[in-house]
């Protein structure tokens, strides 16, 4: 049987795509070359010193106590340079990396963005990578993470009615898992889950996952690839927790409100609408939006194109909504 016909770009995201593939691409993603990705992703994202130099923010490295029986974990703050004069809003920012890649600082950029503009708190936060710790180790950190900005809200001067997760790919199916977590364990609510072309599905079996097999920003070999790494000898079967892979939650009411942003023209497209589906379904909150001819994470790497003008002014929209943003 062959592969379905895949939904073409948007011509104007063509050159953003070509760069961002020969960023990635150098090295393939398979399982004997994960750690020769780690060394190269760390060679692309900048220090924090230089993300934030002239920027009107502060920032600070903590480390903070992990999980129960687990390791530290480390963090780094960030605020507005100017200290606000009440509770602020406050986002846990969840790297990508598809859980076997990346450090926080991949997410800390968006970060001194909403510092600067909306005096946004931000906590970035350097989870256990697979395959040395399999899920959910990854969800387990993160929740770990929210529960420490919930306990020292007043030291950060957050708002706790005001706090969402919020990352991209692997960190958005992450921000999926702790919105699971903070409600089965009757832990910090959320005020939301930004959820950006996220990563919920062992199983890659969707007519997206094999439009995009051999080609494109993240493709079907990929995500196999880090999926072997997280769940190991559990994918594909009923032993796969949801806090490592969100689509095998069986019930999905009761979660704080979801924005859920996607490409058309990538591989966890048909995934991505199936939780919102399901989450509608709870009679849950949910905010879809599958951009035409977009790839996976089209408007960090053409942010000029049209397309991703639109996709960044639906993401603030959602957020000045949700975390009652002014300026």
């Amino acid at each position: 049987m062959s592969a379905p016909e895949p939904v073409p770009y948007d011509p104007e995201l063509v050159a953003g795509l070509d760069a961002f593939v020969d960023l990635v691409e150098v090295i393939p993603l398979r399982a004997d070359t994960i750690h020769a990705n780690r060394d190269h992703f760390a060679t692309i994202i900048p220090p924090m010193a230089v993300q934030a130099e002239g920027r009107a923010v502060t920032w600070e490295d903590r480390v903070i106590p992990g999980p129960v029986g687990a390791p530290e974990l480390e963090i780094t703050v960030v605020r507005p340079a100017q200290a606000p004069t009440a509770p602020a809003p406050a986002v846990l920012s969840i790297h990508g990396g598809g859980m076997v890649l990346g450090t926080r600082f991949f997410g800390t950029a968006e970060l001194i963005d909403l510092a600067e503009r909306h005096g946004v708190v931000g906590v970035a936060v350097e989870y256990r990578l697979a395959p040395e710790h399999p899920g959910p180790a990854q969800a387990e950190d993160c929740y770990a993470a929210l529960e420490w900005m919930v306990a020292h809200a007043d030291e950060l001067g957050i708002d706790t009615s005001r706090i969402i997760a919020s990352g991209q790919s692997a960190g958005g199916g992450l921000s999926a898992a702790v919105a699971l977590l903070s409600r089965d364990r009757g832990g910090p609510r959320l005020a939301g889950q930004l959820l950006g072309c996220p990563m919920l599905d062992d199983r890659n079996e969707t007519p997206s996952s094999r439009q995009y097999d051999g080609f494109g920003a993240w493709d079907r070999n990929n995500n196999d690839t880090a999926w072997d790494a997280i769940a190991g000898a559990d994918r594909f079967t009923d032993r796969v927790s949801p806090y490592t892979a969100p689509a095998r939650a069986t019930d999905l009411s009761g979660l704080a409100p979801a924005f859920i942003e996607v490409g058309a023209a990538e591989t966890f497209r048909d995934e991505a609408v199936d939780y919102a589906l399901r989450i509608w379904a709870t009679g849950g909150q949910a905010e879809l939006h599958v951009w035409a001819g977009g790839y996976h994470g089209f408007s960090g790497f053409s942010p000029d194109a049209e397309v991703s003008r639109a996709a960044v002014a639906a993401r603030e929209s959602w957020l000045r909504r949700v975390l009652r943003l002014e300026g």
